[in-house]
């Protein structure tokens, strides 16, 4: 047999592969980065504003497809923090997509501080998707507190968006500030956790509509939990550890099995 020939068939055998691969409907796999609390002015406001470009830098190296955020962008909202974070974020080589925190809106939201932060930033829950998969980017803040008629709208678009990505089969990541839990899904509501109530009626939501994980932040320490195959994490931050962790953020890898893990920032002046 010719070269031509083994040429020419190699090339049809090719051709028939990638032709099986791209009916197959599985997604190419990729990476994105969660980041938790860049929130400057929390563990110094220079340290802060330092350790966030060293992050954005770092994760440029690392080319991922995205990154998020999962709130408390700022420890004092203003129009100087906000800039000041913008500037730093608009250095990302990839889309960046943001939550909002407690700080950023208030521990107990109202129409002025959620439109600051509109105006200022941006909405403050929406839905993109990446590869075939969904991700839903939450105000937990309107989980946590009851704010009538925002937590009840932001409610009717949550289990609304659900329904529609389970209908077209996605799967989905969600993404917010608060975390569901520290440790047991029944334990008592504090500071760090959501309403015990509303935690319950989230995860069967998760579980009823192909929720792969739930990333958030807000605990200034490492989380990591796991739910009927739901992984709930919360991340290191880049602003203050409150477990003498390094300063970091986790790269997430999507293909045919969905892991996480911990990047320290490679700086050693930031103290």
């Amino acid at each position: 047999m010719s070269n031509r020939v083994l040429y020419k068939n190699s090339y049809i055998i090719a051709f028939f592969l990638l032709f099986l691969l791209s009916c197959s409907g599985r997604p190419e796999p990729f990476t994105f980065v969660q980041m938790c609390d860049t929130q400057l002015g929390f563990g110094g406001y220079d340290h802060d504003l330092k350790s966030f470009k060293t992050a954005v830098n770092q994760i440029n190296t690392l080319n991922p497809d995205f990154v998020v955020i999962c709130g408390d962008l700022v420890e004092e909202p203003n129009d100087t923090s906000y800039k000041d974070f913008k500037k730093v974020m608009e250095d990302f080589n990839m889309p960046c997509y943001l939550a909002s925190g407690n700080h950023d809106i208030g521990n107990i939201p109202n129409d002025s501080t959620l439109n600051y932060y509109r105006n200022a930033i941006g909405k403050d829950y929406y839905k993109f998707e990446h590869n075939g998969y969904s991700f839903v980017v939450t105000n937990t803040q309107l989980w946590k507190v009851d704010i009538g008629g925002e937590s009840k709208k932001h409610d009717s678009w949550f289990k609304k968006t659900l329904r529609i990505d389970k209908a077209h089969n996605h799967q989905t990541f969600v993404i917010g500030h608060y975390p569901l839990f520290l440790k047991t899904i029944n334990e008592d509501e504090e500071y760090f956790n959501l309403p015990l109530t509303k935690r319950k009626e989230l995860i069967e939501l998760f579980e009823q509509n192909n929720v792969l994980a739930y990333l958030s932040g807000h605990t200034h320490k490492t989380v990591i939990n796991h739910y009927k195959n739901i992984q709930f994490i919360s991340g290191e931050t880049t602003s203050k550890n409150f477990d003498n962790n390094p300063f970091g953020f986790r790269l997430w890898t999507v293909g045919d099995t969905i892991n996480q893990q911990f990047v320290p920032l490679m700086t050693k002046d930031l103290n």
